[in-house]
C-alpha cells in the first residue's frame, strides 16, 4: 500500500504576509509545495491531499493545484472554523481554525493509508521523503509512528527568531518528548531561546527539532477525533486556543499508547518565516535543484 502525503496549506502566514504557500521559490517559478509533491512521488507516495481554506481555493488551485495534479493524484480538504464540529450544536466564535491537529482531522476521509503530514511552506529535501516512505511501508503500525527530525542549526532564519519543537529521544531512538521553544536565534556565542520570563537558555547546534514532518498510521485519526472533541469542550471560551499535532503525539507517548521513531536528517531545512527569507530560499533551491 502506497502512503499518502498530507500537506497543511491553510495557514494564514501572518509574519510573512500573503499566500506564501503559492509563492514562487524554485528556479522555474515552483512553489516549495511543488518540490514536496515531486519528492514524495519519487519516494513512492500514492496521492497528495491538500488542506486549504475556501477563501484561498481559487488562487491556490490556479497557482499550485494545477501543477501538482500532474505529479500525483490530488485531493482537497477544507479547514474552516466549523470543520469536524458537526457534533456541536452551538459553534464557538473563532478568528481562525483550530490548529494543525484540526487540519489533519479535516482530511480524514482521504486518509485511508499510512500518511505523512507536513507544512506547505517548508522545504524538507528528497532524502527525508525516501526515509519516511521506507518506514511507512515496512514498520508503521497502529502503535508505531515516525518523525523526521532536523538539526537546529540547519533550521534557523537569518532574519529573525523562530519557534521549534525541541525533541528528546531514548536509547532506542524513540521520541520521549517534544517541547516548544520560542524566540530561538543565533547570537555571537551560540544559539539561545528566550523563555516567558525573558531569560535566555543555550541550545546546541545539533539539537534535534521537529519541523512538523510526521509519519502516522491512519488509525490515529480516531484518537485525534476523540482528543479534539475534549479540547473544544475545554476551550469553547478561548478563541485563540489551538489543537496541535505535538499535543496528540505527546499524549500518545505519555500514555504508552504509541511510540514514535526519530528519523534524523542532517540536511538543510529551508522555510519562509519572514519575507526576507525568500531570497535565501530561492538561491538555495536554485543550487540544490540544478
Amino acid at each position: 500500500m502506497q502512503p499518502t502525503l498530507l500537506i497543511l496549506a491553510a495557514g494564514i502566514g501572518s509574519r510573512y504576509g500573503g499566500l506564501k504557500q503559492a509563492d514562487s521559490m524554485g528556479p522555474n517559478g515552483e512553489s516549495i509545495l511543488e518540490f514536496s509533491v515531486s519528492d514524495a512521488a519519487a519516494a513512492g507516495f500514492g496521492k497528495v491531499v491538500l488542506v486549504i481554506r475556501k477563501d484561498i481555493e481559487a488562487e491556490f488551485k490556479e497557482k499550485v493545484g494545477s501543477k501538482v495534479e500532474h505529479i500525483l493524484p490530488t485531493f482537497y480538504a477544507y479547514q474552516e472554523m466549523d470543520t469536524a464540529l458537526e457534533w456541536l450544536d452551538e459553534k464557538p466564535e473563532r478568528l481562525k481554525p483550530w490548529g494543525t491537529g484540526h487540519a489533519i482531522l479535516s482530511a480524514r476521509k482521504y486518509l485511508t493509508e499510512p500518511f505523512v503530514a507536513i507544512n506547505a511552506d517548508d522545504y524538507y529535501g528528497p532524502d527525508a521523503f525516501k526515509t519516511i516512505a521506507h518506514f511507512l511501508t515496512t514498520a508503521c503500525a497502529p502503535d508505531t509512528y515516525a518523525m523526521v527530525a532536523y538539526r537546529l542549526a540547519n533550521t534557523l532564519s537569518e532574519n529573525g527568531s523562530v519557534s521549534r519543537g525541541v525533541c528528546v529521544e531514548n536509547a532506542e531512538g524513540y521520541l520521549t518528548d517534544v517541547t516548544e521553544r520560542t524566540k530561538i536565534e543565533r547570537l555571537e556565542d551560540g544559539i539561545y531561546f528566550t523563555d516567558d520570563n525573558g531569560e535566555k537558555h543555550f541550545l546546541a547546534d545539533r539539537t534535534l527539532v521537529s519541523m512538523n514532518f510526521w509519519g502516522f498510521h491512519h488509525s490515529l485519526l480516531f484518537v485525534i477525533d476523540e482528543m479534539f472533541r475534549a479540547f473544544v469542550a475545554a476551550n469553547t471560551g478561548n478563541p485563540k486556543a489551538e489543537f496541535y499535532i505535538p499535543t496528540v503525539v505527546n499524549e500518545q507517548i505519555k500514555s504508552g499508547a504509541a511510540r514514535v521513531k526519530v528519523l534524523t536528517s542532517d540536511s538543510q531545512w529551508y522555510g519562509v518565516t519572514y519575507p526576507e527569507d525568500k531570497e535565501t530560499v530561492q538561491t538555495a533551491l536554485a543550487r540544490l535543484r540544478s
